[in-house]
């Protein structure tokens, strides 16, 4: 026996929010390399359908991953800014709220824990003591579901997504190196990526990973058949 719940058999077991925010992140990496994948793939695709110049391949490679990677970045900041700027606000909100009208909002808190099942009398004293432990705590967590000391980071997001991205769109361009077979082998390459990204994807998030893995491997083959047309046809009509 031990003293203290959480201690003993589940010692080791992780009990806190960050380990879904932690997969949370996870995946957007994983989406963020499966973008990277069939956008410079359909890239590199497509220029090598127009012309079978390596060099305009490879610059063509490399400015998709490097736009890709700016893009992502500056999307996923801005969005986490606005995000994090809301949370702020919230907070300073619920601050006011308890200095102003503190037994208004020491009821409020009490109904949640009502409405989540737990009787009058235990409400009550769930709300004693996690008020008396950390009371702007207590009703971030039960009203916004926001941890003040774990609030999102725009630049973190940024460098995650523009990192995941240039991972991801680094394997097209790697395999239009290959001399022979050159978009034979960029569509198994990027096929292996998608297929290792759908199949990470759907672990975390408990999902079919078969239907999955299938279903982002037709979408990139679709993405990669339709650049290579376009890219075949410019090729023939001259234009590039």
């Amino acid at each position: 026996m031990t003293d203290r719940i959480g201690e003993g058999t589940h010692e080791f077991e992780p009990h806190h929010d960050a380990v879904g925010d932690r997969l949370n992140w996870l995946r957007a990496g994983v989406l963020g390399a499966n973008d990277g994948l069939i956008s410079t793939a359909g890239i590199v695709i497509g220029v090598a359908a127009a012309t079978g110049e390596p060099s305009a391949i490879l610059t063509a490679g490399i400015a998709g991953l490097t736009a890709g990677a700016v893009s992502m970045a500056l999307g996923e900041y801005v969005s986490v800014s606005t995000q994090r700027d809301t949370e702020i606000a919230l907070i300073a909100k619920e601050k006011a709220e308890l200095k102003d009208m503190p037994d208004d909002e020491f009821a409020e808190l009490v109904g949640i824990y009502r409405n989540k099942g737990l009787s009058e009398e235990t409400a009550q004293q769930v709300a004693v003591e996690l008020t008396a432990h950390d009371p702007l705590q207590a009703h971030l967590d039960a009203e916004l579901g926001i941890d003040e000391q774990n609030l999102t980071s725009p630049m973190a997001a940024a460098l995650s997504s523009a990192v995941s991205f240039a991972l991801g769109a680094a394997i097209p361009i790697l395999a239009s190196l290959v001399s022979v077979q050159r978009i034979a082998t960029i569509v198994i390459a990027v096929l292996i990526g998608l297929a290792l990204t759908g199949y990470v994807s759907a672990r975390l998030g408990d999902a079919d990973a078969r239907r999955a893995t299938a279903r982002v491997v037709v979408g990139g083959l679709i993405a990669m058949a339709v650049t290579y047309a376009v890219g075949k046809l410019l090729g023939t009509a001259g234009i590039a």
